[in-house]
């Protein structure tokens, strides 16, 4: 069985694992990227399209070399519609946004880490993690072209996405690593990009509508003024095709869709969860999808996966320098990136708590009676503060859905407290224990106020 020796292994192609294998290599070390497609289909990964955040990128793949994959960056709101309310309403989107061509931008991240001087390896399943007899993962066991080949490591970046097998193979009995990790902290996500005879007239906009049941949303995102990411999500304890029917059905609805051709389908999961309490293990640091590192409302998490890969990276590399790959020598990458995102997406969590918890003509009557600049801050910042006129305001719109608006209000003071929480996280190993006793108690008080089943 052939054995490849490396500073650090990356498993997996997307963007967490193109940019933290781009970090390494621009440092000298040697880095493999271990992917499960072949050279032609890396790249092509099911996705919105959508990019909030992308005037900011980590410099180890500028933002120049990724730019061309950007389609449309002329949109600039997002547009809930809400058929119950026979209404639809806009909401502005801070920083800058823009949609994609995912497997153009693929290619170009995977491009960028060559450039670096990562190695790549297609066509590479993972069948097994190593591990030695005190816990330190020290490489991976896979299939490459049909044959059995080993990789041996110093630290083994998991970039595998959703899921990863990784986490079902090692033993993390000793590590702060989290395997509090189910299903119904994920969702299914399925998109078809279509093309359309004439432009839409949403070209600027990023459309989202509710299924008739909470637990789905289809979206529209126009890549350009007549080619259109078409998808729908749905927590993956509902019953799929149903709500793929929904989809179908409301794509037959609508005018502009009529005489529509369709180039791509493509589905993959998506967490939906807060990230990882602790992603790193000896040896071992999970990134992206694999650490729950997405904007659990709007499924976002292209700039923050790519934050999260440098970041894991630089910890690698200074770990590696000091011939120590303890959990407690890769610490940093957790603190980073709760510092830098993973405090805001827990807050954020608390509300996809809170929309369990009702029904959908009472979350779309809500929508419509909520000021839109402060949802857009809510959304993207974990918290938003409404003035007293503006509470009042929203009471008038809001007859007869009280109920609901009272339990949003305690709701929005517990993601406060949440947030608050995580700018405490723990800046070593030894205080996690109790820091995360504190933030379950919060999180006991959300349960009582919503009446939503556990998430955790």
């Amino acid at each position: 069985m052939p054995t490849h020796e490396y500073d650090v292994v990356v498993a997996g192609a997307g963007t967490a694992g193109c940019y933290a294998a781009a970090t390494v290599a621009n440092e000298g070390l040697d880095v493999v990227v271990v992917e499960r497609k072949d050279e032609e289909e890396a790249g092509h990964i099911a996705c919105g399209d959508a990019l909030k955040g992308a005037s900011a990128f980590p410099e180890p793949i500028p933002k120049s070399r990724i730019e061309p994959a950007f389609t449309n960056t002329a949109v600039d709101h997002g547009r809930f519609e809400l058929p119950t309310q026979n209404t639809a309403v806009d909401i502005p989107v801070p920083g800058e946004l823009a949609v994609i061509d995912r497997l153009e931008y693929g290619k170009r991240i995977i491009e960028g880490a060559e450039h670096a001087g990562a190695e790549f390896h297609y066509e590479t399943v993972i069948n097994d993690v190593r591990q030695d007899e005190t816990g330190r993962i020290t490489g991976l066991e896979a299939k490459r072209n049909g044959r059995e080949v080993t990789y041996e490591s110093e630290v083994v970046v998991d970039a595998a996405g959703a899921l990863s097998l990784l986490q079902d193979k090692a033993d993390f009995g000793d590590a702060t690593f989290d395997t509090n990790v189910r299903y119904s902290q994920f969702c299914s996500a399925y998109r078809e990009i279509i093309h359309v005879d004439e432009p839409v007239e949403y070209d600027d906009a990023l459309v989202f509508k509710p299924t008739e049941r909470a637990a789905g949303y289809l979206w529209y995102f126009p890549r350009t003024p007549t080619e259109i990411n078409v998808g729908l999500g749905f927590q993956m304890n509902e019953e799929p095709m149903q709500l793929v029917e929904s989809l179908r059905e409301d794509i037959r609805t609508r005018p502009e869709f009529e005489n529509a051709t369709v180039e791509d389908k493509l589905g993959a999961a998506l967490p939906t969860r807060r990230p990882y309490d602790s992603a790193v293990a000896p040896g071992y640091i999970a990134v992206g999808d694999a650490a729950g590192h997405v904007n659990p409302t709007t499924g976002g998490g292209i700039a923050g996966a790519a934050y999260a890969g440098k970041y894991a990276a630089d910890q690698a590399i200074e770990a590696i320098g000091r011939d120590d790959v303890s959990e407690s020598a890769l610490w940093e990458y957790n603190e980073r990136v709760m510092d830098h995102f993973g405090g805001r997406y827990a807050a954020l969590d608390v509300y996809n708590i809170f929309v369990t918890a009702y029904d959908v003509d009472d979350l779309t009557a809500l929508l419509a009676s909520i000021p839109m600049e402060k949802l857009s801050e809510a959304l993207y910042s974990g918290s938003a503060d409404l003035g007293l006129w503006l509470k009042i305001k929203t009471l008038l719109k809001s007859a007869g859905h009280w109920g609901t608006i009272y339990d949003l209000y305690q709701t929005k003071r517990l993601a406060d407290d949440v947030l608050d929480h995580y700018e405490s996280y723990p800046s070593n190993p030894d205080g996690f224990e109790t820091w995360q006793q504190d933030r379950d108690a919060l999180l006991d008080r959300v349960y009582e106020t919503t009446g939503a089943e556990p998430k955790y």
